[in-house]
Parts: C-alpha cells; structure tokens; sequence
C-alpha cells in the first residue's frame, strides 16, 4: 500500500513539474508565435486587404476580447484617416476551420477585401480557396448587413468548383466576421480614433 501511496505523489509531482513547465514555455513563446503569424500567415493576407494605407497595418492593431476569444484588428489609414480595419474570421470546412481575414471600411460598412489564412482542405480542390483570387475577390464592395452564401444555397458567392464545402466555409467565415463587426462596431469605432492623424 504504502508503495502505492509513493507511486502516485511521485507521478502527481512530475505532473505539476512538467504541466509548469510546459505552461512557461508556451507563455515565453507566445509573442514569438504571433510575431511569426504575422510576417507568414496573417501578414501578407493583411498587405493585400488594405493595399495603398499610408501606415503600416501590422504595427497599427488592437485587440479587444469577444466572448470567450481576443481578437486582433488591423487598422488601415486612408486619405488621412483611420477608417478601414481588418481581421480575422472562421468557417467549418471539409478538413477543418479555415481563416478568413475580412478588410471593412467602418465610413461605409463595405468589405474593401478578403483574403484566405489558414485551411487544412484538399490540395487542389479546397486549397484553391487561399491561391485563387476568383472567391476571395467576390466580397469587395458587399455590405457588412448583407448575407454572404455561395449561389447553389441561395446567395451571390459562386463556388469554386468541386470545392462547394470550402466555398460555404469561406462564405460562413466572411459573414461571422461582418456579424461580429457589427456587434462590436461601437468599441471598434472608440479603438479606431487612437490611430487616427
């Protein structure tokens, strides 16, 4: 019994010992993560959203917390003004979430862009959602009130072929970012004025 007793304090301490440990690391690396998501993930899809902003939208973010997650905006400083943010959205996709980095002009509440993050869908099929322009490009000027669905369930998206899965998500993806701009535009307006010149 009592070798019982010493096995379970000694594997309930290196449980400890190893869950800080691992606690720490992840602490100590999570700017290092964030850093490397912007420059390679997140980054290049933020450039291409707000293109022709006078600032860099990289360093000029904020977060602000929804529900139980943080999210980042990007803002984007046109003809003077701080107007224009962008940030990141999810849908279900066949293989998993795929991330959606969504650009509004808060003057009008119209998307300037959209731009596919992550995916873990079908090379050659679903893939094509972050490569090909043709889906992603369809978004541009849409109302942030709209209804975004490909057009096979009603809507104005037309699906990448043999990939309407990937195409739904991308379009769920879009629209839970407009639902949440919407929700929070007050916040984000308060944000927003901290860049403005």
């Amino acid at each position: 019994m009592n070798d019982m007793v010493k096995m379970v304090v000694v594997l309930t301490v290196l449980s400890s010992v190893a869950g800080g440990v691992l606690a720490a690391v992840n602490k100590g690396t999570a700017s290092q993560i964030e850093a490397q998501q912007l420059t390679f993930v997140k980054g290049p899809a933020i450039k291409a959203i707000l293109a022709g902003s006078s600032n860099n939208p990289i360093e000029d973010r904020f977060k602000i917390v929804d529900g139980d997650a943080e999210k980042s905006f990007f803002v984007g400083n046109f003809d003077g003004k701080a107007n224009t943010i962008a940030f990141e959205g999810f849908g279900k996709g066949f293989a998993g979430d795929i991330g959606v980095m969504v650009g509004i002009n808060m003057d009008e509440d119209k998307l300037v862009g959209a731009a596919v993050t992550v995916h873990s869908e079908t090379p050659g099929l679903g893939a094509k959602a972050k490569d090909d322009p043709g889906l992603v490009s369809q978004f541009k000027g849409l109302s942030v009130k709209d209804s975004v669905s490909v057009t096979k369930d009603g809507g104005q998206i037309n699906a990448i072929s043999g990939a309407t899965i990937t195409s739904r998500a991308v379009c769920d993806a879009v629209d839970n970012a407009m639902k949440s701009y919407q929700k929070m535009k007050p916040q984000l307006q308060q944000e927003i004025q901290k860049f403005g010149k």
